[in-house]
């Protein structure tokens, strides 16, 4: 296994963005939002989002850095066919430990929350 972030683990577009904001379940803590939806294939994808609030762009670039190795380091404890996208909170004090167990703990909370969504659509679909 790889633990490389490739191309096609990334959310490029505003449409695929959008798509999980809309679409999808989110959750929260005090280092991280998460929003997630599942994208129908066996990779999990990443899209991160800074706002401006958070500081200049060598400020903001950094916590973008955080975030894509937290994801990157933890993607094998993540659900598969996943799409996240992750808004950190305005704290200046979040490591990469805290962005990685705010993932991993939020995601698995979230992907118990997708697998009932889903299945409640399924039954509702056979009804």
């Amino acid at each position: 296994m790889t633990l490389n972030l490739t191309k096609n683990q990334r959310l490029r577009t505003t449409t695929q963005f959008r798509l999980c904001y809309d679409g999808g379940v989110r959750s929260g803590d005090d280092h991280l939002l998460v929003f997630v939806r599942n994208n129908d294939t066996t990779t999990s994808r990443l899209g991160v989002s800074v706002s401006k609030k958070h500081g200049n762009a060598v400020a903001r670039n950094r916590k973008k850095r955080l975030l894509r190795e937290a994801f990157r380091l933890s993607q094998h404890k993540l659900p598969p066919g996943v799409d996240f996208v992750l808004v950190p909170r305005q704290r200046s004090d979040s490591s990469l430990a805290d962005f990685a167990e705010s993932l991993v703990r939020l995601a698995s909370k979230l992907g118990r929350r997708l697998e009932l969504a889903q299945n409640t659509a399924d039954t509702e679909q056979t009804s």
